[in-house]
């Protein structure tokens, strides 16, 4: 995370979308994409009155730094959708704690900062990957980070539709089966080796995944043509962004290459009557970045 300091009467965050779990790394594993939304966060003299996620962690921030609440005003703006699967709600809750903490004087320490978005979220991969860009694996208080090559793809389909969190994840089983548990370490570890080795080819066929996926796929009504239709145009690898609805593709190669795989992952949604927009981009590396004016 990078900053300017000047008069702290206005902050502007920019917060990559993440994409997270890559198959079996269920709430472990995240990447910064190069999509972003920008939080701007401004001292008012009148109060303003938040609600939702904006007023819950306006609170969290307060009550951690302890410092007097001022007034503020939040502008949220940018290309993310929300409930997509690609980290809106990291956008905005980081987005806003960073551009208090700058405004406040930064009470928080950048460690800081981002253990309190860990907490909001109450899982670590979108967040550690927004906040320092690039490849992340994480437990609640640790993490491993690299940077992504831009021979990586991401080749993503948005469906009109939204699913939120809260639904995908009431949907999954409370116990896992002991060979489904081995399973998912077992690519999870692998991938994280790639991504490590920046030896992209070695991600071919490691995006399995027994914890999460089968029982969210069914609320994603076009997973399987999609899926058959992106491993057939050459992908690597095709999973679930985060809860969903993105569906997301890995291409090691040209943009051309990449395109043919949108293309071909689209025209399945479409002939699954499913509307639903493919876009192709690479791994944000930079992270989160801060502006003080």
């Amino acid at each position: 995370m990078s900053k300017k300091t000047s008069s702290p009467s206005r902050a502007t965050v920019r917060v990559p979308a993440t994409s997270a779990n890559l198959g079996p790394g269920f709430d472990t594993m995240g990447v910064a994409l190069k999509i972003y939304n920008t939080v701007t966060v401004r001292r008012t003299e009148e109060s303003v009155t938040a609600s939702g996620m904006t007023a819950e962690t306006t609170i969290a921030f307060f009550d951690q730094t302890g410092i007097d609440p001022f007034s503020f005003k939040a502008d949220i703006a940018g290309q993310v959708p929300p409930a997509r699967g690609l980290g809106s709600s990291v956008t905005v809750r980081l987005g806003l704690v960073a551009g208090l903490n700058a405004l406040a004087g930064e009470p928080l320490d950048p460690e800081e900062v981002l253990a309190l978005v860990v907490d909001l979220e109450g899982h670590p991969d979108n967040a550690v990957s927004a906040f320092h860009g690039g490849f992340a694996t994480c437990t609640p208080d640790r993490f491993y980070r690299t940077e992504v090559g831009s021979s990586l793809k991401f080749v993503g389909l948005v469906p009109e539709f939204e699913l939120e969190t809260k639904k995908a994840r009431a949907v999954l089983p409370k116990k896992v089966a002991l060979a489904d548990a081995i399973a998912n370490l077992q690519y999870a570890s692998l991938i994280a080796v790639a991504f490590a080795q920046k030896d992209y080819a070695k991600l071919d066929g490691l995006f399995q995944d027994r914890w999460h996926q089968p029982f969210r796929s069914p609320l994603i009504p076009c997973w399987e043509p999609v899926k058959a239709a992106a491993e057939k145009a050459g992908a690597l690898g095709f999973y679930l962004s985060g809860a969903g609805s993105t569906l997301m593709a890995l291409v090691h190669g040209s943009e051309a290459a990449a395109e043919a795989v949108a293309e071909k992952m689209e025209a399945a949604a479409k002939k699954a009557k499913v509307p639903a927009n493919a876009f192709v981009t690479t791994a944000d590396n930079a992270g989160c970045r801060i502006t003080v004016a």
